[in-house]
C-alpha cells in the first residue's frame, strides 16, 4: 500500500500547474505593461525637450529679428497670430497651423503678438505635437522693446 501512495504523490496536480501559470502570466503582463510605460514617458520626454528646444530657437530668432530692424519686426507684430515652420519670414504664415510642421518633424509652431505699445512687443511662441495619449505643447512668452 505505501508502493501505491507513492505513485500517486509524484508530480504536481493540475491545481498547482494551473496557479503557477496563472501567477507568472500576472508577472509577465505587468513587466510588459511597467516596459510600455517606461518607453512612453521617454519618448514624451525627448518630445518635450525638443519642442523646448524649437520654442527657444523662435524666441532667439525673434530676437535676433527686433535687434536687426524695429521697425519690420514690429510691423509684422501687428499680425497677431503667425504659423512659424522655419525661422524665415518667408515661409512663415498668417494664422494658425494647420498641417504647417517644422521641416521633417511632428511639430507645429505658432508665434502670437501683443503690441503692448510702440516700443514694446509682447511674444508668446507655442510648439505643439500629438502622440497617442493626446496633444501636448510647450508655451514659451517674452517681453521685446525697442531698446535702442
Amino acid at each position: 500500500m505505501a508502493r501505491s501512495n507513492f505513485l500517486f504523490s509524484k508530480g504536481q496536480s493540475l491545481f498547482e500547474v494551473v496557479t503557477a501559470l496563472g501567477v507568472v502570466t500576472i508577472i509577465i503582463v505587468a513587466l510588459v505593461a511597467l516596459a510600455s510605460n517606461s518607453i512612453h514617458n521617454s519618448n514624451f520626454s525627448r518630445d518635450k525637450a525638443l519642442a523646448t528646444r524649437y520654442s527657444q530657437e523662435a524666441t532667439e530668432w525673434l530676437r535676433e529679428e527686433r535687434d536687426t530692424n524695429w521697425d519690420i519686426f514690429s510691423s509684422k507684430a501687428e499680425t497677431p497670430t503667425w504659423c512659424l515652420p522655419s525661422l524665415s519670414w518667408t515661409a512663415a504664415s498668417v494664422g494658425n497651423c494647420n498641417g504647417d510642421y517644422l521641416s521633417g518633424t511632428r511639430f507645429q509652431r505658432e508665434i502670437f503678438f501683443s503690441l503692448v505699445d510702440a516700443k514694446t512687443v509682447g511674444v508668446q511662441v507655442i510648439v505643439s505635437w500629438q502622440d497617442a495619449k493626446g496633444t501636448h505643447q510647450v508655451n514659451s512668452a517674452t517681453t521685446l522693446t525697442d531698446w535702442r
